[in-house]
Formats: structure tokens, sequence, C-alpha cells
């Protein structure tokens, strides 16, 4: 499904307020029908392995997902499979190219403990979910969280691997669920604001609020995330139960307003400041929705702040 800029911008002008909640109700249509299915598969196994790349939306997916099965009686605990990475050895760890630390890479990750912790949830045994202190790269030898699955209760697990081989070959049978910004917009005259520009702007906006980045050191990294996608994401898509889209059309013109200054402060010698440039540009284009518009349950907050689901 793909958007048209004058489609939104007449719907921006006509009526904001609509627009925002009819892109909302859509999405929340798809987190239902998503429910649905993983309520339908829960009596064959209690795990749902929730993927998609970075900006796609996982951690408002998977906490919608839990509030829908709640309704359905069904009790659901997320885990970020962040915190199933391994203590950083520095010597060892994969690499990218140009000699950096390739934090896209699934061998950052505890395979073993991860394929260990599903098997013991299986068997309705109890499990120690671990907690990786990300400041200090390694993972806490007195903090974790105790779970063991009672009858009628779901696990979600997410995180951009969690489709990997070295996962879904030993548990094929968990339910696996696929995030991700799929719709390209059409500006008019062969200009094409596409879906990967909109997780990247959602990511700028994210990295500078809440994670103290600039978007100078997002853009660096931002390359490597795309190569670690087409590698360890993409590949395993066409396994996923269900694939959602998570583009809402009044993102853009909620997200300029932060992305905007952040772009425009990017320095010239940026190796890819000539698309950035352009997506920079196509940004201006969008007329403005103000964030009071937005439900704090929307998708949108993860990334600009000010929404119910926090960690």
């Amino acid at each position: 499904m793909n958007l048209s800029l004058k489609e939104i911008n007449e719907k921006i002008r006509l009526s904001p307020a609509q627009f925002v909640e009819e892109e909302d109700k859509k999405y929340h249509d798809r987190i239902v029908t998503a429910a649905d299915l993983i309520s339908e598969h829960s009596a064959v196994c209690p795990i749902v392995l929730l993927s998609g790349p970075s900006g796609s939306g996982k951690t408002t997916t998977a906490k919608k997902v839990e509030e829908e099965l709640r309704r359905r009686g069904i009790n659901t605990y997320t885990v970020s499979m962040d915190d199933y990475f391994k203590t950083m050895n520095y010597k060892t760890a994969p690499r990218t190219a140009t000699g950096d630390i390739d934090f896209e890479s699934p061998e950052l990750l505890d395979m073993e403990l991860l394929n260990e912790h599903f098997t013991k949830l299986e068997r309705g045994e109890e499990i120690h979910v671990p907690y990786f202190m990300f400041a200090r790269q390694k993972r806490s030898a007195s903090r974790f969280t105790p779970v063991r699955l009672k009858e009628n209760e779901i696990i979600i697990f997410e995180g951009i691997h969690a489709f990997n081989e070295q996962i879904t070959t030993r548990h094929p049978e968990a339910f696996k669920l696929y995030i991700c910004a799929m719709s390209n917009i059409n500006c008019g005259g062969g200009e094409v604001f596409l879906n990967t520009w909109t997780r990247l702007v959602r990511r700028v906006v994210r990295d500078s609020k809440f994670r103290g980045a600039d978007a100078d050191f997002t853009l660096q990294m931002w390359s490597n995330v795309l190569d670690g996608e087409k590698k360890h994401i993409y590949p395993y898509v066409p396994g996923a139960d269900i694939q959602i889209n998570s583009s809402l059309g009044y993102e853009m013109p909620v997200l300029k307003k932060y992305a905007v200054p952040l772009f425009e402060k990017l320095p010239e010698e940026l190796e890819n400041v000539a698309e950035v440039n352009r997506v920079l540009e196509l940004l201006r284009l969008f007329d403005d929705v103000d964030d009071s518009l937005v439900a704090d349950n929307s998708l949108i907050r993860e990334f600009i702040g000010g929404g119910i689901y926090t960690d």
C-alpha cells in the first residue's frame, strides 16, 4: 500500500484530527488481526517471535498486541531480545568492513541461552530473563526477571533477530509476527519518499530525543543498519505468519518539526549527504500536523515521546 503526498496534505487541510484518527484505526485493525491469529495459535505454542528492522515500531506493536490478547483473557509478557546480548568482548566481537563493531550481527546475541529459555518455557519451567547494561556493554550478574508461563499465557520475544534460523529451526512452532513501515509515498513528478526514509526519520528523531545521539551519528551508522537488515532480517521474512505495515499517513507531517532542524545541522561532508538532502527537501513538502492531535497510545509516540508504552 503506497501513499500520496497530495492526498495526505488534502486530508490534513480538511481535518487533521480526523486524518490522524483514521490512520490509527487502520493500524489498530492490523493489530487486532494479529492478536486473533496469535490467540488461535496459542494452543500450539505459547511463544511469539516479533521481528522487524530498525525504526519499525516493534516495541509499541508488542505492547498493543499484549493489550489485545489480554482483552481475550490471555495474559502476556513481552521480552526484549536486546537483554540477551552477550557481555561485549572487544577482541572477538564481529566487525564491519571498516573495522567497527557490527552491532547488527546476530553473533552478539546469546542464541544458546535463548533457545534454552524457549525450551523451558514450552515445558512450563521457570526462566530468568537477563538484564543487559548497555552503558557498560555487559550483562548484569545479579539482575534478572523470573518468568514461568501458566495456562493461557503467552510470551512475546521482540528483536531484529527474532526470526534467525538459529532460533526458528529449533522452535518451528513459535508464532512469527513481522512489523515494518512498508509504504512509499508518491510525491509527484516521479519523486518518491521511500519507506526506508520513513524509518530513518523515525530513528533520527528517537535517537536525538532519547538516546543522546545526534543525526550525524545516526546517519553514520545507517548504511551498516541497512546492510544488516539485508543479511539478517529480510531473508527470513517469507516465513512470517503475519506481516504488519506500521506506516501511518500522518507521521511525516508530525515528525518533520523534529526532524528538519536535525537534518539541517548535518555536515556537508557526510558520506550520503545527497540522499539526506533529498529527504530534507521532501520532508518540507508535507503540511504540518500538531503532535497534540496524536494519541498517547500511537505508534509515533515511540519516536517523539509522550506515550503510555514505557519500559
